[in-house]
Formats: C-alpha cells, structure tokens, sequence
C-alpha cells in the first residue's frame, strides 16, 4: 500500500520525537518535581528536583541547594537519574539514526532498505526514551500521593505535592511515543516514486495510440 504523504507523516514523527527529547532534557534538570507549600509561611515554597532542593521566596526569589550525596537521596530520585539519562541518551541516538533514514534526504537513495532499517531502530529507541521517561515522573508521583495521603503523619505536617517537572515529563513520553509510533507507521508503507508513475503514464498513452491506429479504416 502505498503512502502519498509519507514523507509529511515522518516528518511529523521527527518533530514530535524533537520535541519529546527537549523536553524530557528539561525534565531532567528542573528542580520542580516536588512542591511544598509551608501553610504557616505562605511566602516561601520549597521545591525538589533531581539534583537540587530550591526555596522560592517572594522578596528574595529562588535560592537553591545542590544534593551533597548521591547515596542519600530516597530510591526513586536515585534510580530517576538513571532513567532520565537513558531516556536522553536513547533519544538523541533515535534522532540521529532516522534522520539518516527519511525519504527527503537525498543520501543512500539506492538504499531504502537500510534506510528503512535506520527508521525502524529509531522508531524503536523512541519507544524506549519514552517509556524510560514517563517511569520515572510516574514513581515520583506514586511516591508523593502515598506520602500525601499516608495515616501515620500528622494532618499539621506539610506534604510534598506534584510538581511542574512531573507533567513536563508525561508530555515528553507521550512526544516521543508517538514520533516513534508515526515512523514506523512509515516502514510499512512503499515509497511512490514519480518516475515509475510518470513512466507508466507514457505506456499507457502509447497502448492507446496503438489501438487508435489499428482500429483506423
């Protein structure tokens, strides 16, 4: 079957996965992935990210306080590092390697097998950086609505809330897991090449001009 928008669907696919990649990039160094309103100071919001603890104050703005250990950090926020930079890693090589395989690009035109091969690893690692980017933000959150809801603190203790970071990153997984999902729609598809349409044209006209002579009195 043969696909006469293929290249504006990959196309489509590269900006969607360019856009999950920056954005789950962003996602790795925002410091909002928990929020805490002090209900006694409302003035000041402490904030915590990955890699730092910031306070937000209304007069003083944002002062921030990078984590000293990497060990004493609570499991999801060690093992969300991890995840956050296999994410951006699989993504940027998924960028490279469909780059390298879209129709418009004039290399390896012979090649549309490799080509296709490249759009189906990429498409692949797209998948990958999506779901490696959405697992984290999502066992944060789990983390946070159980401490939010947890019996055993008292109702005076504040507790930490979803943070800006954690809807950054759900929007990069869905970006990148459907870029992906819209390149390898392509793989399945036959390119249509002007050529072979304009040359089965010309046969046909000449079919018809051969018949119009042998049917002339």
């Amino acid at each position: 079957m043969a696909l006469a928008h293929r290249p504006v669907v990959q196309l489509g696919g590269m900006l969607f996965s360019l856009l999950g990649w920056v954005l789950s990039c962003l996602t790795t160094y925002l410091p909002q992935w928990k929020n805490l309103n002090l209900e006694l100071n409302e003035l000041e919001i402490w904030t915590m990210g990955l890699w730092q603890a910031c306070v937000v104050q209304e007069e003083g703005g944002m002062q921030c306080k990078d984590f000293d250990s990497f060990l004493a950090l609570p499991p999801e926020l060690r093992i969300s590092r991890v995840l956050m930079f296999f994410s951006n890693g699989s993504g940027l090589l998924g960028l490279l390697l469909s780059g390298f395989g879209l129709d418009c690009l004039k290399f390896g035109e012979r090649q549309q097998e490799q080509k296709k091969r490249l759009l189906l690893f990429g498409g692949m690692l797209f998948w990958i950086s999506g779901i490696t980017a959405i697992i984290p933000v999502s066992w944060v959150a789990h983390s946070t609505v159980q401490e939010f809801w947890d019996e055993n603190i008292p109702d005076i203790v504040p507790r930490w809330d979803f943070g800006e970071a954690l809807f950054v990153g759900w929007l990069a997984g869905f970006c990148l897991i459907l870029g992906g999902s819209l390149l390898n729609c392509t793989i399945c598809s036959t390119k249509v090449h002007l050529s072979s349409v304009r040359y089965a044209a010309a046969e046909q006209q000449d079919r018809c001009q051969r018949l119009e002579t042998e049917t002339r009195p």
